[in-house]
Order: structure tokens, then sequence, then C-alpha cells
């Protein structure tokens, strides 16, 4: 199981707040920093429980032959998929990765791709979130589907 969780006092929770909102925006791309997803290049476009929009690089991204590399797209699907969970799971709780997986459509060489995260299902301990990866054309680059298990929050060791 895979720990992707926030903090509850880092987390925003005005849940009137614009999925697009600048500053919401900026605290979830502030929340990214110094995290394997900062250091991949992913940034948020959209946030809300309902829908996750980042893009990433390809550049910095690839395997030997120059594509990008299919465990990136797995990454981009996780964060976007775990970012909605966290949002689902709500203040003082967390959401971990459960299940992931992953159909690659075609290789990318070069620009952008971009993952959007639509909600599942959303219940008290389970959220899940269907991924498209596009590429700078709209093209379908990779299909993914995560889970995560939403429950209290783990408390910090001293």
């Amino acid at each position: 199981m895979t720990d992707n969780t926030t903090s509850p006092s880092d987390r925003p929770t005005d849940s009137s707040a614009s999925a697009t909102d600048p500053a919401m925006l900026e605290t979830f791309n502030r929340m990214n920093r110094g995290t394997l997803g900062d250091r991949m290049g992913i940034e948020f476009l959209e946030v809300s429980a309902e829908r996750v929009v980042a893009r990433m690089p390809v550049e910095g991204n690839t395997q030997p032959y120059g594509l990008l590399h299919g465990g990136a797209s797995v990454v981009l699907a996780e964060t976007v998929g775990s970012v909605g969970a966290a949002l689902v799971a709500g203040e003082g709780r967390a959401a971990m990765g459960l299940d992931i997986n992953a159909t690659h459509h075609r290789g990318v060489r070069s620009g952008f791709v971009t993952a959007t995260a639509t909600v599942l299902s959303a219940g008290r301990s389970v959220a899940s979130y269907d991924v498209a990866i596009v590429d700078d054309e709209g093209r379908r680059v990779c299909t993914s589907r995560i889970t995560c298990v939403l429950r209290d929050a783990p408390t910090k060791a001293k």
C-alpha cells in the first residue's frame, strides 16, 4: 500500500472554493514540493473531490528509447487520484493507494501529458478514480484506474 497522505492542516477545507481557484491550486502545488511528483514536474491545474487535472513534462520522464516512461504515467495517475481521494476523505483522514492499473496506448516523445482523474465511487472507506492521460494533441496515452482506502490519518512519529 502506498502512503499518499496530506497533512489535515495543509489540506484546503473550503468546499465552496472553485476547482480552478488560484489560491487553492497554489496550495496543492506547494504541498507537492519536495515529493516525487515535484521531481517529475507535475503541476496541478484543477482540483476537487470529483475531478483532478494535472500535467507533467515528457522531458526528464522518459525511458532509454526516448519515449515517456510507463512508470511516469502511473506516478501521474496515482498523484491525481490520490489527491481527489484525500479530498473525499476529508479533514483528519487520509487516502492511501490500495490498487492501481494502467494501459499504455501510445508513445510520447515531447511536450506535456495531462491527466484527468474523474471519481468513479466515493464512500467513507474507499474512493476510486478513472484517469485518462492525453498528449498535447488530446490523444489518449494511458488509461488508469486507482482505488484508495480512506481512514483516520496516521499520527506522526516523534
